[in-house]
């Protein structure tokens, strides 16, 4: 049996990190998404290699008003409030002024090429394990990420959660799933199956910090195993498809730069394993 090598890239631009870093904070990283996408592109046409971009719904948009006319009125509810994006719409323009909350061009650009997949990371970065939104609320967000790609004729079919809040086996996760079914969506990229991926990496769950060492050790070193598995054993009619991930391309740590040839190195090894 043949394997398979997936690539799923999460494109969100500023919306990804808003919660966390302001523009000025993080724009090294924004302005560069562009040429990496291009290079991407290429790289990806050159090797016969196809991606999947799971995209923020706001992107889809070149302007504030364009965008406003897909926002939800019922948006989530975070008992944190600073995790809602939505403020935020109250001080951005357009894509030419304003090239790192909106990325049109960009999509289309993607689109155009042929070969690739756009997907969904939901339409407001939204955040299924954070406490005070609702399930209803998620659908209102999918609903928005289904309706702002469909001018543009493009029908969503994957989502990758923010932040890799879901949990397949989780029963209290199982509505999210059942809305991504509803609205189209076959498959979403699951967590990881290895102990260091049992929570998420916030302060809000007990022993964060060790966890989150964990993973950046298991960028280098074989802590948990390959982690690669048969796809046939996942496929379900009745339910959406979970696709685990199995290996994260961790960005470049300039003080871990003497490891750079071991992270390589883990990653050939999976996929040869």
């Amino acid at each position: 049996m043949n394997g398979h090598f997936v690539i799923s890239l999460d494109f969100e631009l500023h919306w990804g990190m808003c919660d966390h870093k302001s523009v000025e904070d993080y724009q090294e990283n924004l302005k560069n998404v562009g040429p990496v996408i291009n290079r991407l592109l290429t790289l990806a046409d050159d090797y016969n290699i196809k991606l999947t971009f799971a995209t923020v719904g706001f992107l889809f948009a070149r302007n504030k008003s364009e965008l406003l006319e897909f926002v939800p009125s019922n948006k989530p509810t975070y008992t944190d409030p600073k995790l809602s994006p939505y403020p935020l719409l109250n001080s951005i323009e357009n894509e030419k002024e304003d090239p790192y909350h909106f990325a049109k061009s960009a999509i289309k650009q993607i689109q155009v090429n042929g070969n690739h997949e756009i997907g969904t990371h939901t339409f407001s970065h939204y955040y299924c394990h954070e406490p005070g939104q609702t399930v209803s609320q998620f659908e209102e967000d999918i609903k928005s990420a289904v309706a702002i790609a469909k001018p543009l004729d493009i029908k969503l079919e994957s989502i990758v959660f923010p932040r890799n809040m879901i949990k397949a086996d989780n029963k209290i996760d199982q509505p999210y799933l059942e809305v991504c079914k509803k609205h189209g969506i076959n498959s979403f990229r699951g967590k990881e199956k290895a102990f260091i991926y049992n929570i998420h990496t916030t302060k809000f769950y007990k022993g964060w910090y060790i966890f989150k060492f964990l993973r950046l050790l298991y960028t280098y070193i074989n802590v948990t195993g390959y982690n690669t598995y048969n796809v046939d054993k996942y496929y379900s009619d009745k339910s959406i498809l979970n696709l685990p991930s199995s290996r994260i391309l961790r960005a470049y740590i300039k003080p871990l730069k003497f490891l750079e040839p071991l992270k390589v190195l883990r990653i050939k090894k999976s996929m040869k394993h």
